[in-house]
């Protein structure tokens, strides 16, 4: 099982996942950065996250899916807009950014089934369908979304490489990946944009 080449280890992803499903914390890759991770439907865990990144939790946190088929349990309505963006961004596992692939989050309205601290004050959540081998098999295998933020104390840059990580968030999570802790690609967040429920929408970054 790998990523551009890179082969992780099957019992990594299990443990990362037992961590998960007992309402733990981990610190691990992603389609973009590094980043800090539970079950985005636990409460607890999710507050857990916003503690170590220090940050309010009025500043909401998106979430990785690994499929645009489990979206609509997470929204109330999908704008057409979002559709044709998925559309076009397609589904390939395979691609990467020196293909000209680039993440993309998409800041939807109309949020439920999510741990509530992760919703923002009107209603929206950020999502990303993940097409990164690891943390597709994480969404895949826990059968939740995953909080994606990156493993960062707030403020402070996020992390594109494991041993730019800080200290302080690695001793804060219960379990730290090994996969692509030695992978030297540089990784940047992903793009933004965000949805309203007319459809119109409002590029947050390129």
């Amino acid at each position: 099982m790998s990523q551009n080449g890179i082969l992780y280890d099957k019992s990594d992803l299990e443990e990362a996942l037992r961590v998960l499903r007992a309402g733990g914390v981990i610190v691990y890759p992603t389609d973009t950065v590094w980043g800090i991770g539970c079950d985005a439907t636990n409460v607890e865990a999710v507050r857990r996250i916003y503690a170590l990144k220090q940050r309010s939790d009025s500043k909401s946190m998106l979430v990785l899916l690994d499929s645009p088929s489990k979206l609509n349990y997470y929204l109330s309505d999908i704008p057409d807009t979002a559709w044709t963006l998925l559309d076009v961004q397609g589904d390939d596992a395979q691609c990467t950014e020196d293909e000209g692939f680039k993440p993309l989050t998409i800041i939807y309205p109309g949020a439920r089934n999510i741990a509530p601290n992760l919703i923002a004050e009107d209603g929206s959540i950020g999502i990303r369908i993940t097409h990164e081998s690891f943390s597709k098999a994480l969404c895949e295998r826990l059968r939740h979304p995953i909080v994606s933020t990156s493993a960062n104390i707030s403020g402070h840059s996020p992390a594109r490489f494991f041993n730019e990580i800080e200290q302080a968030i690695l001793d804060g999570a219960d379990y730290v990946c090994r996969y692509r802790r030695e992978d030297d690609c540089p990784h940047e967040p992903s793009s933004i944009i965000k949805i309203h429920t007319d459809g119109s929408f409002k590029i947050i970054r390129a």
